[in-house]
């Protein structure tokens, strides 16, 4: 009888919990308990039952670890999993970091074969700071700022991702981790810092790239921005996406702009700043909207990347025929497969993104590429 495949299981329950409310992480109680008093509810334990999902018909073959309750225990239940348990957080009313390394250390020591973790980039950093290298790792993507090269594209190709490396083994390699400092990033300093390695299944379909920063000539940059000035229409509210390429937009328009947030112009005026989700639902039921976008180079993705502002209510609203993704030809060149991705959280709406769009790369220049989930 084969032997069975040990899977270690962490879930941080609150990673992501910032984004809808615009704040640009999730670190930290106080920015926590802002996100839960604007109504926002976890996404992380979903993601998870979605990757747990794609591991079910092999369940015979694996036994999963983790701690009791919604750090993966809870998650795998729902899925019908039976699991292992290792011990639970320190307090049921709320999970830590320190949580997150325990755990860790008691996967370590199982000698699990495979630890599949939902998070963020800081959640991450946690499980890098125990494990290193020392144990595949596959990242279910549920956290706001994701920079690091150990996630999936999306949670279904993180089960696929370790579905694949448990039944048919293949190749591992070493990938990035990496973080910002939260504070600095809510004031538009983007500065990632590399905090180590882990090993990942050498996947490139399923799991994501480093992403990298653009350094493209601020002359192609300024026409892309004058192609969609010139293109307002009057009494239309545009929604302005986060990243350097959406910026110059608000810069040749003289308007104030938060380089990492989500702003919104009508009339060549500034109609709304670092806009959260509750507040661009409340825009788009009341005004005709059409929205900007870009694509993180070297990732490609232009939903489910630090602009989950853009929940999947809002882009039904707003409609994908009046979404324009805007980027250089470079940062195309620079994305994996050359095609852009898209990580909503809601499958059916990633799937009708699928396709090939026209993306604006200069003043009267489209470029067709493709996107997928």
């Amino acid at each position: 009888m084969t032997e069975k495949k040990k899977i270690g299981l962490i879930v941080n329950p609150v990673a992501g919990v910032g984004g809808k409310a615009g704040l640009k992480g999730s670190d930290g109680e106080a920015v926590q308990k802002a996100a839960f008093e604007k109504g926002i509810k976890p996404e992380a334990p979903d993601k998870a039952i979605r990757a747990l999902n794609v591991l079910k018909d092999i369940s015979e073959e694996i036994v999963l670890y983790s701690y009791d309750g919604e750090m993966g225990c809870s998650e795998a239940a729902a899925v019908g999993f039976e699991v292992m348990k290792l011990g639970r957080p320190e307090s049921d009313a709320k999970t830590t970091s320190k949580d997150t390394e325990t755990l860790a250390k008691a996967l370590v020591n199982e000698k699990v074969d495979l630890i599949i973790f939902a998070g963020g980039d800081g959640t991450a950093r946690n499980v890098c700071g125990v494990v290193g290298d020392s144990i595949p790792v596959v990242g279910i993507p549920a956290g706001v700022k994701i920079h690091s090269g150990v996630y999936a594209v999306n949670p279904e190709s993180a089960g696929q991702a370790a579905k694949q490396f448990l039944t048919e083994g293949g190749n591992i390699k070493e990938a990035e981790v990496m973080d910002l400092d939260e504070d600095l990033y809510r004031k538009g300093v983007i500065s990632p810092r590399l905090y180590g390695y882990m090993s990942i299944p050498d996947n490139r379909k399923k799991m994501q790239h480093v992403k990298m920063r653009s350094v493209s000539q601020v002359a192609a940059l300024d026409y892309i921005a004058t192609d969609i000035i010139q293109s307002m229409e009057e009494d239309v509210v545009y929604i302005i996406g986060a990243g350097t390429t959406t910026r110059n937009i608000m810069i040749l328009l003289g308007l104030d702009y938060t380089l990492i947030g989500v702003d919104a112009v009508c009339n060549g005026m500034l109609v709304g700043r670092d806009l959260d989700e509750s507040q661009l639902w409340k825009l788009v039921n009341e005004k005709k909207c059409r929205l900007v976008i870009t694509a993180i180079g070297g990732q490609g993705h232009i939903f489910g990347r630090g602009n989950q502002q853009l929940s999947p209510r809002v882009i039904r609203k707003i409609g994908t025929d009046n979404i324009t993704v805007i980027a250089t030809k470079e940062k195309l060149l620079s994305l994996p497969d050359r095609c852009m991705l898209t990580d909503t959280g809601d499958s059916k709406l990633d799937k009708s993104l699928e396709g090939y769009i026209r993306v604006v790369t200069g003043l009267n220049e489209r470029t067709m590429c493709a996107v997928r989930v």
